[in-house]
């Protein structure tokens, strides 16, 4: 950026920083107010005036709020003056490391909840929390019911879970999380996808869900393994369990389908 904004002085304009930053005017003044930022040119006429050290201050600031931090915690963060430029950015680059893996526990709760469909699930709420976890959400069941309600497959799965008590769904996790682990281990020993173990496994996958929801045939098969590598949160369930494991699923339940059904799935 070009330092200067005309004859009033050097640096940015505070409409100017607000519209960068896109923050409002009142949040800089207030910033400034409380001492967080003070912006360390004025114009004669005593208007303030941002430089690059102001704007690289700010960045700092907005991105520990965006992470949930408090203003006076940010403040003290900031005039550490034992902390260098890039001991902040390895700071930073942590804790967007350990926001992703939060995300990705999240989304790995949301693959428990949509997977296993929460149809008619007759669990008290602390149950719920117990068998799938502090991550679980109520409105995971609303969203099922919102995107499958009106199909067949719905209306199996929430006939059979009905009758289903905290013993089956501990037992529906426990065969899910068992059969993860031979996926990782078999992507992990270069397996190909379409190889013996991977469709065996791919089948496997298949009559989990036969089993415990609704018939599922090769090719609604295929329609899950095609969600695995479009939804984001069912991508991040696999590629936490191993990078690359969505899409080795994928392609294993495509060459399962095609195996057993010789290429009519």
């Amino acid at each position: 950026m070009n330092g200067g904004e005309g004859a009033g002085g050097a640096g940015y304009a505070v409409g100017t920083v607000a519209r960068l930053a896109k923050v409002t005017v009142r949040t800089l003044h207030h910033y400034d107010e409380i001492g967080l930022l003070n912006p360390r040119g004025r114009t004669r006429a005593g208007y303030r005036r941002y430089d690059e050290g102001d704007l690289n201050r700010l960045q700092r600031i907005l991105f520990y709020r965006e992470l949930g931090f408090p203003l006076e915690e940010i403040a003290a963060i900031l005039d550490d003056g034992s902390v260098s430029p890039s001991e902040h950015l390895r700071r930073q680059h942590r804790l967007l490391t350990d926001r992703i893996a939060r995300l990705q526990e999240l989304a790995a709760a949301v693959e428990h909840a949509m997977e296993a469909e929460k149809m008619g699930i007759q669990l008290t709420p602390e149950e719920k929390f117990e068998v799938f976890g502090d991550s679980y959400r109520e409105e995971w069941e609303t969203e099922a019911e919102q995107r499958w309600g009106s199909t067949g497959a719905w209306a199996e799965s929430q006939r059979r879970t009905g009758g289903y008590d905290k013993a089956d769904w501990e037992r529906i996790k426990a065969e899910g999380d068992a059969l993860n682990a031979r996926l990782v281990e078999a992507f992990t020993a270069g397996e190909p996808a379409d190889g013996g173990p991977a469709t065996g496994l791919a089948e496997e996958h298949r009559q989990q869900i036969t089993g415990n929801f609704y018939e599922c045939g090769h090719e609604m098969h295929c329609c899950l393994a095609e969600m695995y590598v479009a939804d984001p949160r069912f991508t991040a369930v696999y590629e936490q369990l191993a990078p690359g494991l969505a899409r080795w699923l994928h392609d294993a339940i495509l060459a399962n389908a095609a195996r057993r059904t010789g290429g009519q799935a």
